[in-house]
């Protein structure tokens, strides 16, 4: 039995469709994370499961029960759910302590245990000590932990976060991810992060949902997103990758495909379905690439652009005929200049599914 179920969920407002279609099924103690442009609906499938919005069609369930459908609608207390908001939504008159005990208080938890499983839940975050801090006390940092341990006092099968890091710096957003990863470990919760930011996404979940336009693009793990996505927007989207046009696409064996690149050959990885095909669409990232040897096959690029990374540069090039910029690495790019012609060659690429071509 899985712990969430969304059937063929469809959810408008007045004219605007913001959910078109969504199915997933998502497994006990999966940590998933939903990811995507603004605007392409993540943030209105968070609200549905919650309950804070109804359905147009389709259905939802959590553990094997029905939650949602266009003719019923379970309110959203009655769910056991919890949920961590991008503002953490603590009580500012109350404190820590208080924050984190209020759920149990209303389920009528005696006080000794309610104490005990409190203390318990901010110890887990590193809070202990911190009991009688009101929030307005507390760092970002910490005030995220606090809605953490308010979600691990709950005990709760299932847990939605909104956007938890977005209103932190940089620095306490890469600490907060192993915070996450921890509290997914000591629930074995079935955790359901939005956000925009794949990095998280790709270092924290198990799979991710690629969303656009209110439709699931792809849902995968995050090597496979990264190595075979499934179309061309999930391959531009994810990790800045590069599509160009490609000719003569000529299967080889499973899971590889004889292609031209820019008039040279190339033996790379594709779909074991792919088909024989006059043209189609290649995805490349930065790794895919290197400056091409004087005795090996190699394609011309003009360089438009260098930025430095630190431990490297990022080169931006054009190739003739194609709109696409690729993307090369390089640990020192001293001899390069705007204009220069580059010999690239490839290491790797995947040949896009036909459909997306």
């Amino acid at each position: 039995m899985s712990a969430i179920e969304i059937a063929h969920l469809r959810k408008s407002f007045g004219k605007q469709t913001v959910l078109d279609d969504v199915s997933l099924t998502i497994r006990h103690g999966e940590f998933v994370a939903i990811l995507g442009p603004s605007g392409c609906g993540k943030t209105t499938l968070l609200r549905t499961l919650a309950g804070f919005e109804t359905l147009d069609h389709g259905t939802l369930s959590l553990g094997g029960h029905l939650v949602s459908s266009p003719d019923y609608h379970m309110p959203p207390e009655q769910r056991q759910l919890a949920i961590v908001f991008q503002n953490y939504a603590l009580w500012p008159h109350m404190s820590v302590e208080e924050n984190v005990a209020y759920s149990l208080k209303v389920q009528g938890v005696k006080i000794g245990e309610r104490r005990q499983r409190t203390a318990n839940a901010l110890m887990q975050v590193g809070l202990q000590g911190l009991e009688g801090r009101r929030p307005a006390d507390l760092s970002g940092g910490q005030r995220q932990r606090v809605a953490l341990a308010r979600c691990l006092v709950a005990e709760p099968k299932v847990v939605l976060l909104d956007e938890p890091l977005a209103n932190l710096d940089v620095h306490l957003r890469a600490a907060m991810e192993a915070e996450f990863a921890q509290f997914h470990r000591q629930t074995g919760a079935t955790l359901l992060y939005i956000t925009h930011d794949q990095h998280e996404a790709m270092a924290m979940a198990d799979r991710v949902v690629v969303m656009d336009a209110g439709k699931v693009m792809q849902f995968a793990t995050p090597q496979t997103l990264y190595r075979e996505p499934a179309n061309e927007m999930v391959a531009k989207f994810i990790d800045d990758g590069r599509v160009i046009a490609v000719q003569d696409i000529r299967p080889c064996s499973d899971g590889r495909a004889n292609v031209k690149v820019q008039g040279v050959d190339y033996c790379l990885r594709a779909s074991p379905h792919q088909r024989t095909r006059p043209h189609g669409k290649l995805c490349l990232h930065a790794a895919s690439l290197r400056l091409a040897g004087d005795d090996e096959p190699g394609f011309t690029a003009t360089l438009k652009r260098v930025t430095y990374r630190g431990a490297y540069s990022q080169l931006e090039l054009e190739l003739l005929g194609q709109d696409a910029l690729l993307s090369l690495y390089l640990a020192d790019a001293s001899g390069c200049n705007l204009g220069d012609v580059l010999r690239l060659t490839l290491d790797d690429g995947w040949i896009i599914p036909d459909g997306e071509s």
